[in-house]
């Protein structure tokens, strides 16, 4: 018997904690997470995009690095000037530039038209996002059919521990049954004790197989190891027709298949939009301090701004947007043959599992017969024994006939509510009755 204090689980249950735990689960989601995260990267090309400068520079004489930073004013300027009625002297013979330029500002730009750049590759962004959102509904099915899985055959393993107890303690009971006659057959005594220590060891495999199916089960759904738990839902004892189409006509697989096809082909789009031309609105600001030493702001001041159009165009890329677009285009190829191979496997599993499910089931009702009756022979053997009219021999025969019958109803139950599962897993809207 469980402890009182034991957690009790369903199915369903165990699906949800393993589903919360489940490390594949969280990098699904992360998927999808990252994918929106490219599309609002590609998006954010749409808009301006406005950056800062700020620039300090001293300017060299490299001719004479120990003078000023500037020019001599020619001989034929000053005649000129003289000419003109400017006193002579009045020009200098050297003009000083300020050496010292301070000079800070912005600058933004606005993309007009990209000739498809930006578009198509939103448009393969938002593929992406698709993609991983079918990438999370296979990554869900997987985790709830190993889930299944797992809780079935804990449960499996707890009817295989009640199996060996039952024989292992028929074996005690004919054993006890033969010691209290006065002289009992020695061979008989012997075949019996042998049947005991063989269902020991049954008994044994079996507690460790359950114990190790239950670590499992906790380890995967996040729960204590010293926690005891329940299975509160058991193998049904008859199972009824199977509520699925015939033929698999969706599946999360064929859907992320489609749609990377479809991302490539946008990424091809847009690796064949680099041959064109870019229009932007670009737009300038500054704000420029001069002196003759590092003292700027007390010298000349001076802004400058100007907005227009610029056009940029490609003329040579060594190829690289040909070879973008080739790459492109033979993923898309790819992608659709994957597809296609994908709905001939898929819907060949999804045949031979209908197909299963319904040839076990089929065979279940046979099956609880030849239970029946094997526990039938076993109750007729026992009162012959207690009589004295059949062997220990007999006895542990159809004994062991009835424990291997119900291993083989058990085991047929697990198969069948795997084969469900395993059809739900591939398509989500069928449901057992």
């Amino acid at each position: 018997m469980s402890p009182a204090f034991a957690m009790d689980l369903s199915l369903n249950k165990t699906v949800e904690l393993i589903r919360r735990e489940s490390q594949d689960l969280q990098k699904a989601d992360m998927n999808v997470k990252k994918a929106r995260a490219g599309l609002d990267s590609v998006n954010a090309n749409r808009w301006f995009h406005i950056s800062g400068n700020a620039t300090y520079m001293n300017l060299i004489n490299v001719e004479n690095p120990n003078k000023p930073f500037g020019f001599e004013v020619p001989p034929s300027v000053a005649g000129m000037a003289a000419m003109s009625g400017v006193p002579t002297g009045a020009l200098p013979a050297f003009v000083e530039f300020p050496d010292n330029i301070g000079m800070v500002g912005a600058t933004i730009n606005q993309p007009i038209y990209t000739f498809g750049k930006i578009g198509n590759a939103a448009d393969a962004a938002r593929t992406a996002i698709k993609m991983a959102e079918s990438g999370k509904d296979i990554a869900g099915r997987e985790v709830a059919y190993a889930a299944a899985q797992i809780y079935w055959t804990a449960k499996m393993t707890d009817g295989m521990v009640a199996i060996a107890k039952r024989n292992l303690d028929d074996s005690y009971a004919a054993r006890a049954k033969l010691e209290s006659v006065g002289r009992p057959n020695k061979s008989n005594l012997v075949k019996i004790s042998a049947d005991v220590a063989s269902n020991e060891i049954a008994l044994s495999d079996a507690e460790f197989n359950r114990d190790s199916a239950y670590r499992l089960l906790k380890v995967m759904a996040g729960i204590d190891e010293n926690e005891s738990v329940t299975l509160t839902d058991n193998f049904p004892d008859g199972f009824g027709g199977l509520n699925a189409p015939k033929k698999l006509e969706s599946n999360p697989e064929w859907d992320m298949l489609s749609r990377q096809a479809e991302m490539y082909d946008a990424q091809r789009h847009a690796a064949h939009a680099g041959w064109y031309p870019t229009l932007a609105a670009t737009a300038s600001y500054n704000y420029i301090a001069m002196n003759n030493d590092y003292k700027l702001w007390n010298g000349t001041k001076n802004q400058s701004a100007y907005w227009g159009l610029s056009l940029s165009v490609p003329i040579f890329d060594g190829g690289l947007s040909r070879a973008n677009a080739t790459t492109a285009a033979m993923n898309a190829e790819s992608a659709r043959l994957d597809l296609d191979k994908s709905k001939k496997m898929k819907s060949n599993e999804y045949t031979n599992a209908v197909l299963k499910y319904d040839h076990l089931r089929n065979n279940f009702g046979n099956l609880k017969t030849a239970r029946d009756l094997a526990a039938r022979a076993a109750q007729i053997s026992n009162d012959r024994f207690a009589a004295g009219q059949a062997s220990a021999v007999e006895l542990a025969d159809v004994q062991s006939a009835l424990a291997q019958m119900d291993m083989a109803v058990l085991n047929s139950k697990f198969n069948i509510v795997m084969a469900r599962e395993s059809i739900k897993k591939l398509n989500a809207t069928a449901q057992g009755q």
